[in-house]
């Protein structure tokens, strides 16, 4: 049996590659001193690893989560920098990673120990974590000057090192946390011969001190806005990814009628309901409460009833003219995946970077 090149796809997620671009350069125009360092780990949040990677030109280097993900990138043929942000997770890797030319972050002792007993055909490069308040990830402010004399004393480490920390609430203007770690870091490092790094995407745009030689934009980069109450459009980014379905069923129904399982939604007069191609199984969350908006030939219409492992239900009103075929979206350009994340009560990073493999990605510009 054979199959149509033509059939139409029940969920979409298009990703506009002049949005990342202008958005990059927005970003480059904002740090005109530091490098850039794009952050484009978990698929590159949703968006495809290996396009964004390839139409981010204005990035100095990459950064990740886990080495697959790097594989992935050289396997491509990404040839700039690329950084392992957890940093390895066994001895065996190193060889891997040297081979490949992926930089490493160090953040504990169990590292530091394999990189010194290990027998590696070059040296690799280091990015040391150091823990400036987050409490995730880092080596202990107190261990600095041990870990810094047996790294430069290691003949598998190329010199000089890089340093790195993270923000634990740069997203939160009116607190003091972020201040406290930028010092803390730049009293360890004000001596130090590599360079420094410690700004993500609310750090770069609301923390211009923290800037140093690289920033690490995420979020930011694919036009959303890592603070509460704004949207990436609000800060003059553009948003990369529309996600899209198709209405499939139009249904009357009447006063009193429930919808969907559990019956935890019934109608309060004569409406009707349409159908959404689009469910948790796409990565559309199952905890989506009823009132959440999507858009429908231009009007907000809000679901109703619980959503559903391929479908989710939306009232359309009682006089819609809707048709059955109708594009949906879920989020994007006019309805901002921000907004959609307040309702449900999560973030924008969650919502892109959760969709499934069976959501179709096309690129265009």
């Amino acid at each position: 049996m054979s199959y149509s090149a033509g059939y139409t796809k029940s969920v979409t997620a298009c990703i506009d590659m002049q949005a990342l671009r202008y958005n990059l350069t927005s970003i480059r125009s904002q740090v005109k001193n530091s490098k850039i360092m794009a952050v484009i780990k978990a698929n590159a949040y949703g968006h495809g690893i290996c396009h964004v990677a390839k139409h981010s030109e204005f990035a100095d280097a990459f950064a990740v989560a886990r080495i697959e993900e790097a594989l992935k990138l050289r396997a491509s043929n990404v040839l700039k920098p690329i950084l392992l942000l957890e940093g390895f997770n066994s001895p065996s890797d190193l060889q891997v990673l040297v081979t490949q030319n992926i930089q490493i972050v160090v953040h504990c002792e169990e590292q530091l120990l394999a990189l010194e007993q290990a027998k590696l055909n070059m040296p690799i490069v280091v990015w040391l974590k150091i823990d400036s308040g987050m409490h995730r990830l880092g080596i202990h402010p107190n261990q600095y000057g041990d870990f810094i004399t047996r790294l430069k004393a290691c003949s598998n480490i190329a010199q000089p090192l890089y340093y790195m920390s993270h923000f634990s609430c740069a997203d939160e203007l009116d607190r003091s946390v972020t201040q406290n770690q930028l010092k803390l870091f730049l009293s360890l490092t004000h001596d130090c011969d590599g360079e420094l790094s410690i700004a993500a995407s609310a750090g770069l745009l609301a923390w211009k001190e923290s800037y140093l030689d690289w920033v690490r934009p995420g979020l930011i980069m694919y036009g959303l806005s890592p603070f509460a109450n704004s949207t990436g459009v609000d800060l003059g980014y553009r948003p990369v990814m529309t996600l899209k379905s198709l209405l499939i069923s139009i249904r009357d129904i009447k006063t009193g009628d429930n919808v969907g399982y559990g019956e935890v939604w019934s109608s309060e007069c004569y409406t009707k309901i349409g159908v959404v191609a689009i469910g948790y199984g796409d990565g559309y969350p199952r905890m989506t409460p009823a009132g959440t908006p999507v858009l429908l030939n231009g009007r907000e219409v809000p679901i109703v009833g619980r959503v559903s492992m391929d479908m989710l239900t939306i009232d359309l009103g009682f006089s819609a003219t809707d048709k059955v075929g109708d594009e949906v979206i879920l989020w994007g350009q006019q309805l901002p995946v921000e907004k959609i994340a307040r309702y449900i009560g999560t973030t924008a990073y969650e919502l892109v970077s959760k969709l499934t493999s069976r959501v179709s990605m096309e690129y265009f510009k």
